[in-house]
């Protein structure tokens, strides 16, 4: 029995929603054309990116970008309906694509250039090996009279559109007074947003000219001079932002000015990028954006890469079942 043709629609979307895995609506899909018609007129693949990313509630609509396809016109005789079902079934595959995209595409360095800083020298932290003529180098925060002080960093990410899944962190080593010291903070959080559409004033703080879609929680940060991995509970989409990060507390005094600093040598945000696939575009002053996806844009992750991948797993997943019940 096909309970989608025999049930009434609410309950098999109550049943269809369950699913939480982006590859479990492309098998669904694939069931019978009600159960393709059903998954694609009620947007559950949209619905499934809001669940996982929050930050995605931003978005006002997607344009589907065919490339190398010129669309045809539509004619008198095609109706509403059709064109409303046409623009369905390229949502459906835009939010497909994104959500897959977000939870399996590489994990890689997302960071594009650094902004600014409550220091100086903040492109110092792009480098995993920083020296200059034997020395190494760093960001310096600016002196603090109590080590309960904070201090920020700001960097650009690479694409309009990132699912970020961590930040890693080297504080500075430095021997003075006899012995070495680790300039670390205490605690570390981060926030990721992006900037307000048409704020072009650069004399306004960091939190006048933001918009922060997701604060972390606060992290203790180890006095030690290793790269520290900070994972974010779950990914958290990027769109078209930034990442801001959070340095609270100081460890150590200085003993050239006796200010607390803190100083950091090497910062690294990793996610998945869709630049490929994605771009973002800012609608107005409310916050919303457009988000333009290109079917087939020239990279090797394709839509078509991604979606043959899923049918594969599809059939591995019942040919083990196959093979089960036969032993």
């Amino acid at each position: 029995m096909d309970f989608v043709n025999v049930i009434e629609p609410e309950m098999s979307l109550k049943i269809l929603s369950c699913l939480d895995d982006p590859s479990d609506f492309v098998r669904a899909s694939a069931v019978s054309h009600s159960w393709r018609d059903f998954v694609i007129r009620h947007g559950l693949c949209k619905n499934l990116c809001l669940r996982m990313f929050s930050q995605l509630s931003l978005v006002d609509h997607v344009n589907v970008i065919e490339e190398g396809s010129k669309e045809k016109e539509s004619s008198e005789a095609e109706s509403s309906n059709l064109m409303e079902w046409k623009l369905l079934e390229k949502e459906h595959l835009a939010y497909a694509f994104l959500a897959r995209g977000c939870t399996s595409f590489p994990v890689e360095s997302c960071i594009s250039e650094a902004i600014s800083s409550s220091g100086k020298n903040l492109s110092h932290t792009l480098e995993s090996q920083n020296w200059d003529h034997g020395r190494a180098l760093c960001w310096i925060s600016r002196g603090h009279q109590q080590p309960a002080a904070g201090d920020f960093l700001l960097y650009k990410l690479v694409s309009d559109l990132c699912a970020v899944t961590e930040i890693n962190i080297r504080a500075f080593e430095a021997r003075t007074g006899g012995r070495r010291r680790v300039f670390s903070a205490r605690y570390v959080r981060f926030r990721i947003g992006h900037r307000k559409t048409g704020h072009e004033s650069e004399q306004a703080s960091v939190g006048s000219k933001f918009v922060w879609t997701y604060t972390s929680e606060m992290f203790p940060m180890a006095q030690v001079r290793s790269l520290q991995s900070f994972k974010l509970p779950k990914p958290v989409v990027c769109l078209d932002g930034c990442v801001l990060v959070e340095l609270l507390g100081c460890s150590e005094r200085s003993i050239s000015d006796g200010l607390y600093h803190i100083c950091i040598s090497y910062v690294k945000v990793m996610g998945r990028s869709l630049s490929d696939n994605f771009k973002v575009r800012a609608l107005d002053a409310s916050g919303r954006f457009a988000l333009d996806y290109e079917r087939y844009p020239r990279s090797v992750r394709t839509e078509d890469d991604i979606m043959s991948q899923m049918l594969r797993d599809c059939v591995l997943d019942i040919r083990s079942v196959v093979s089960h019940v036969l032993l």
